[in-house]
């Protein structure tokens, strides 16, 4: 039974250090050849959480067999349970949250509909103007026309109706 602890902590310490250390570097110099590993069904089996889950389960193996007077399968049953209780920590208190906060700058032009912006440059009534449009944390800018075929100053606040092509049409904003 040491040896399957000792396994699992030493494996989940080595991985934590190869992570950190050569992950970035193994990623791009094996260009994405090991994609298939990856876990795609549920969101809790995450790499991050299974490999803490292991090496808490060697831990607390080790800990209960040379420290506590236990029987073999209840050392198991027990540290499966720190096991499972470290990985869903850490999925829970770690990787979640970091899911969350991961911003991109990124962002298709028709999710335009509906975001309010200004008027930097006139649209008149058949034509196009500009608008800036607060997209994530960046101003943009956006070729836009009048959705309902009147001018819209300068300065003025408007809400996109809808994107064709690059264009979006936009209405005056009364609130």
């Amino acid at each position: 039974m040491e040896g399957l602890f000792m396994g699992c902590l030493i494996g989940g310490i080595l991985f934590s250090i190869v992570s950190v250390i050569l992950g970035d570097w193994l990623s791009a110099s094996l260009d994405g050849m090991l994609d298939f590993l990856s876990l795609d069904g549920h969101p809790v089996l995450q790499p991050t959480a299974i490999v803490g889950g292991i090496t808490v389960f060697g831990g607390a193996g080790l800990l209960l067999e040379r420290h506590t007077g236990l029987h073999a399968g209840v050392i198991l049953a027990l540290s499966a349970l720190c096991a499972v209780a470290a990985a869903l920590a850490v999925y829970y208190l770690y990787v979640r949250p970091m899911e969350k906060s991961e911003n991109s700058t990124g962002y298709s032009l028709k999710e335009l509909a509906g975001a309010i912006g200004e008027v930097s440059i006139p649209i008149p009534e058949k034509g196009y103007g500009e608008v800036l449009i607060k997209v994530g944390a960046a101003l943009t800018s956006h070729i836009a026309a009048s959705f309902d075929g009147i001018s819209i100053p300068a300065g003025k606040r408007v809400v996109v109706i809808r994107v064709e092509g690059h264009t979006a049409y936009v209405s005056l904003l009364d609130l």
